[in-house]
This record gives structure tokens, C-alpha cells and sequence, in this order.
């Protein structure tokens, strides 16, 4: 499944850590937005971390599935359109 998630994190650190995990399941496309590719069971694993690290009072992190057919009419603009593999394997 293609996912982007997003996030506003208001403490330094704790996005300094969002960000190090969402780097670790997918690609940079913004700086508070990413593009995995993952397998259900990779998926939950990313959501599990990302909720352990948040402040739930005060930050905020989405995340969009997106379908084969959604992900096929995303539109963009610039350098780089949406990531067709993922660049980053975890054993």
C-alpha cells in the first residue's frame, strides 16, 4: 500500500524523532511530508513507533492510504513526482 503521511510536531525533538522514523519506511517528498510503500504488517509497525513518540495534546500526524487508482491520479508539479519503490529495505 502507498501512504503519505504528514505531520506538525511542536517540539524539536520529538520531530527530530518522527522524522528519523518516517525515514526509516520511506522517502522525503516535504519536510513534515513523506511516501511509504509498505506491507500491512510494516504499516502498523510505523504507526505503533510514530504514536509512542508523539505528544497527543499537541502534535498531529495523518496518514493517507492510497489506493492503486488514488495513487495514479496524484498530480504534481517540480522535480520529482510520487515515489514508485520504495528506496528504503528493512530487514
Amino acid at each position: 500500500m502507498f501512504y503519505v503521511i504528514s505531520y506538525d510536531v511542536v517540539d524539536d525533538a520529538r520531530r527530530n524523532r518522527i522524522s528519523e522514523t518516517l525515514l526509516d519506511y520511506g522517502q522525503r517528498v516535504q519536510y513534515s511530508v513523506f511516501e511509504c510503500i509498505l506491507e500491512d504488517d510494516l504499516a502498523e509497525k510505523m504507526v505503533a513507533r510514530l504514536k509512542e513518540t508523539i505528544e497527543p495534546a499537541e502534535d498531529r500526524v495523518r496518514i493517507y492510504p492510497l489506493c492503486a487508482t488514488c495513487r495514479g491520479r496524484i498530480k504534481w508539479f517540480g522535480t520529482e513526482g510520487p515515489s514508485d519503490e520504495p528506496k528504503v529495505v528493512i530487514i
